[in-house]
């Protein structure tokens, strides 16, 4: 049986490798150190790494791992196949080069289209209608290597962040289930990628989280839901921070960009650079717990109506 070496960090990792201990040899798991995590600064495992210790797994976390003394030994072990998803570190050249098999990627995106490091984000926030896994070898530039397999899977209106890691996490461990005998026989095809169609999703930046209410409901919505449960989309509200984990959009509602124009008792409803308004459903005000706009306008005193968001 191939000896591997598994390579992934958040959620959407676990059942990538969920599926390679139930069907092949995980010798070895790499993921990102531990990290301090709520309010408490807890120091807590990455996803990855527990489902690893449960299995009694050896795990190695190094903070770099082409600085680390980890490298030697990961080369060491001479596995025939290392298998990366959303692992969140490029792999040294030794490294990539070392297993007779290769090193491939399971990709969160249709590519070339956005490659990088945040593709769910980026095509949720652009409103694309379709995004997917892509199965690929591995090479020294950012997600350029050979594409092995893809999958293509639509992104629903209602669809946010949170939901469709978890759609494409179950679609990453499936197709690589159905891709991996073939490259162990090497008997798979690859195809390059076309670098004149590609797009980039790099890591979220603060300043990409704040909304712009001169912008179109659409596009605000998009951003909404793209960065939803995390990092989460924020505006200024009387001088505070109002995350937005939720929205919808009103139709054919007005006013001056970012003024509130109508309260209902579930919503919190603020005009947009268009024809349409933005609908405010799930909150978290400056001091407060996340809580749904219905829950936070039960305890108002007084009326929301007139105050600019910004």
């Amino acid at each position: 049986m191939s000896k591997i070496i598994f390579m992934g960090t958040p959620d959407f990792s676990t059942k990538v490798l969920e599926m390679l201990i139930a069907e092949h040899n995980v010798i070895a798991v790499v993921t990102q150190p531990d990290r301090p995590v709520g309010r408490k600064r807890k120091l807590t495992p990455p996803p990855v790494k527990e489902v690893a210790v449960e299995h009694g797994i050896p795990v190695y976390q190094p903070e770099k791992l082409a600085q680390s003394e980890d490298l030697q030994t990961l080369i060491e072990l001479n596995a025939d196949l290392i298998v990366t998803a959303a692992f969140g570190q490029l792999l040294p050249e030794a490294l990539l080069a070392s297993p007779k098999l290769g090193a491939i990627n399971v990709h969160a995106s249709l590519l070339p289209k956005y490659r990088g490091g945040a593709p769910i984000h980026q095509a949720i926030i652009d409103g694309q209608k379709e995004t997917g896994i892509t199965i690929m070898y591995m090479v020294k530039k950012l997600d350029a290597g050979n594409i092995i397999s893809q999958k293509a899977i639509e992104i629903e209106h209602q669809d946010d962040v949170g939901t469709m890691h978890q759609k494409l996490s179950f679609l990453g461990a499936d197709l690589l289930k159905e891709t991996l005998p073939s490259i162990i026989n090497g008997t798979n095809d690859s195809v390059p990628q076309d670098d004149s169609e590609a797009t980039f999703a790099s890591n979220i930046r603060r300043e990409d989280e704040k909304i712009d209410w001169t912008l179109p409901a659409e596009a605000i919505y998009n951003q909404i839901r793209g960065l939803s449960p995390w990092p989460v989309a924020y505006t200024v509200m009387d001088d505070g921070n109002m995350k937005i984990y939720a929205s919808r959009i009103e139709k054919d509602k007005t006013g001056t960009p970012g003024t509130i124009i109508e309260t209902t008792k579930k919503a919190i409803i603020v005009a947009t650079g268009s024809e349409d308004a933005i609908a405010l459903t799930d909150i978290q005000v400056a001091g407060k717990k996340r809580m749904l706009a219905a829950n936070y306008l039960s305890g108002v005193q007084t009326s929301l109506v007139g105050k600019v968001l910004s």
